[in-house]
């Protein structure tokens, strides 16, 4: 009998990562299979896009990871590049009504630990303080288990103030979302159960934080010098770079856009926009779920793909010397309440975050724009864009001149909205899938969380399991 082959369409973090994994367990012959991996561009690497411009290390897409999740830090260990991971340095803003507030003290995602910083920061009126104390006293939110908003759940534990000023340009700068419309099962499960087992989140946040340093007393230290991300040192292209010079050569095809894929008896044929086709037992789709949702479309059960609504954003990195900047603030970068008159949505302080992102004496600032429902910036001009994102930053830090340069990066319709019921939805699609394409299945950002070490689970378990159906 010969071997099984399995496809992975789709050269970004997740493909990278089922290649990988997929190819170490073939080596160590655990699995007879082999694989080929095939990407549509001429790189891999997906939305992780690092510049290198006279010696500043520039992100145009993602920028780090969650360091708790600790799939990434296992990978980097695996090719290797344990010894390049760095840590970010803390100290972030939220810019309200034109003033920049330091994040409360003990705020863990919005949820106060500790009452005094809570007490004392101006970025809440009194009432608003107060709103947020009931948390303490109110019932659980949700006693049967259905799925509800993020803003849903967070305004009826905490309060408008609280969640417009605080929570919303946190929570919805990670999907580039409306927290009132995005899937709090999908997204952030691990509240609704805090809240399911000690009825409040501050206490229920309190009690975690805790325990953990109970078991590692030294915890709180450690948090007090280390940030909660991580990166390369030599930026996240380094990363990919690696990966794929451990992947096989001849098993990697770049420019191969998957335009079709039918069942022939037991396997399926594989058709490139090039012409070219491939004949393969079984296939691991790690595109965008527009992609996924044309390749199938006359199916119904892919409806919810169809209707998944996605969202533009677009970085915008500035570099400058340092005494440009005149109002030189103490921190690593801010977001912005949403009910803030700005175009930008975030700006990064990339200098003082991230030591290895700029050469001495110099700047390097990163903003965003683009949101759910308000991303038509997007798809401006390199000059709007420009001079929108100058006008704000210069109104908040006082910055003399140009930059010395600059460099807009779009990710037009790429960050999927995980709204409320997606993961029913998906449920329904990959059933579907299953019964309709047997040893097909889709996994990525698009489906079961867009931070980069949730792509790496997503591939690496994807396609053992895939494998081993």
């Amino acid at each position: 009998m010969s071997k099984q082959r399995i496809a992975i369409i789709g050269g970004g973090m997740t493909g990278l990562s089922a290649a990988y994994y997929l190819q170490k367990e073939i080596k160590i012959d655990k699995i007879d299979a082999e694989y080929v991996l095939y990407e549509a561009s001429d790189r891999l690497g997906g939305r992780i896009q690092t510049d290198y411009t006279d010696g500043f290390v520039i992100e145009q897409g993602p920028e780090s990871f969650l360091a708790r999740k600790l799939s990434m830090t296992e990978l980097a260990t695996d090719i290797g590049l344990a010894d390049d991971l760095i840590d970010n340095r803390s100290g972030a803003f939220i810019l309200h009504q034109d003033k920049l507030y330091p994040m409360p003290g003990g705020a863990i995602m919005g949820i106060p630990t500790q009452w005094m910083p809570f007490i004392k920061t101006g970025l809440f009126s009194p009432i608003g303080k107060a709103r947020a104390a009931f948390d303490l006293v109110l019932p659980r939110s949700n006693k049967t288990g259905e799925d509800q908003s993020l803003g849903r759940f967070f305004r009826k534990r905490l309060g408008n103030e609280v969640v417009d000023n605080l929570i919303e340009p946190l929570l919805s700068g990670i999907y580039a979302g409306n927290i009132d419309q995005i899937s709090l099962k999908a997204t952030f499960p691990h509240f609704q159960q805090m809240e399911s087992k000690y009825r409040s989140l501050v206490i229920g946040m309190k009690t975690s934080m805790a325990k953990k340093e109970n078991q590692n007393p030294s915890s709180k230290d450690k948090k007090a010098k280390k940030g909660m991300f991580l990166t390369y040192r030599g930026g996240l292209q380094s990363m990919v770079d690696r990966l794929e010079a451990k992947l096989d050569a001849d098993q990697v095809n770049k420019n191969h856009s998957l335009v079709k894929l039918e069942k022939v008896d037991e396997r399926y044929r594989l058709v490139f926009e090039d012409g070219t086709e491939d004949l393969v037992d079984k296939v691991l789709l790690t595109t965008p779920h527009q992609h996924a949702y044309k390749l199938f479309q006359e199916h119904d059960f892919m409806t919810p793909l169809g209707e998944t609504p996605s969202t533009s954003v677009a970085t915008i990195a500035l570099a400058y010397r340092k005494e440009a900047i005149k109002k030189d603030i103490d921190g690593t970068g801010f977001v912005v309440s949403k009910k803030t008159n700005y175009t930008i949505t975030a700006c990064t302080w990339t200098h003082k975050k991230w030591a290895h992102a700029a050469p001495e004496g110099y700047a390097l600032l990163r903003a965003y724009v683009g949101r759910a429902g308000d991303d038509d910036i997007v798809a401006e001009s390199d000059d709007v864009i420009l001079e929108k994102v100058k006008k704000d930053l210069d109104q908040i830090m006082e910055i003399e001149g140009d930059p010395i340069f600059y460099k807009i990066k779009r990710w037009k319709e790429s960050m999927p909205q995980y709204e409320v019921d997606h993961l029913k939805k998906l449920e329904t699609v990959r059933e579907g899938l299953s019964h309709t394409y047997p040893g097909v299945k889709i996994v990525g950002a698009s489906y079961n969380g867009v931070g980069l070490p949730d792509c790496i689970d997503q591939g690496k378990n994807g396609v053992l399991e895939l494998v081993n159906e």
